[in-house]
């Protein structure tokens, strides 16, 4: 375990068997259809890419970099569109990949902003759901694990760019971000 970290909330096991189960449903989910899974960077490209290589049927990829967070530990609250998405998504059902819904104002955002660019629907897939800290309610279709309101990092999962290699999901000790 890395010197950083408190301890380890999911485990590199528990991590798959989350993935290949929401790779279950959303291949359930979306059998038969035109798609497009969106990556929010940069947080979900772990996630995103065992989700892909877990799922069967086929699908379009893209990517959004957005940031609310810059170094802290706390969103600010405004979401800024870094990298957009490169392709039309007018008439697209889109499902969106997110690390970590703590906030949902990222969330909230992007749905608003897909629908605006003429998506035909907007969904989400989240790893992890932190309800306590939820300033907006957003659906969200496919939440892998509810935890509780600690600062986690691994599995692309970051605090100022570092921890995202760690193979598994730990709660950060207070006394690296304070």
């Amino acid at each position: 375990m890395h010197k950083d970290i408190g301890e380890i909330l999911v485990s590199e096991e528990e991590l798959q068997e989350i993935v290949k189960r929401l790779a279950s449903e959303i291949d359930r989910d979306y059998q038969g259809k035109d798609w497009l899974m969106v990556g929010v960077l940069k947080g979900s490209v772990l996630f995103m890419a065992d989700l892909m290589k877990a799922m069967k049927n086929d699908f379009k990829i893209d990517f959004v970099v957005v940031s609310s967070y810059a170094d802290g530990t706390e969103s600010t609250g405004r979401v800024n569109v870094i990298k957009d998405i490169s392709q039309s998504i007018t008439g697209k059902d889109l499902l969106i990949v997110e690390d970590i819904i703590d906030s949902g104002n990222t969330l909230s955002f992007l749905e608003k902003y897909f629908m605006a660019k003429g998506a035909n629907s907007v969904k989400m897939v989240t790893l992890f759901d932190k309800p306590d800290r939820r300033e907006k309610d957003v659906p969200v279709e496919y939440v892998g694990k509810v935890i509780p309101d600690a600062f986690i990092v691994g599995y692309g999962l970051d605090y100022a760019e570092k921890y995202r290699t760690l193979p598994y999901v730990g709660i950060l000790k207070p006394e690296v971000y304070s």
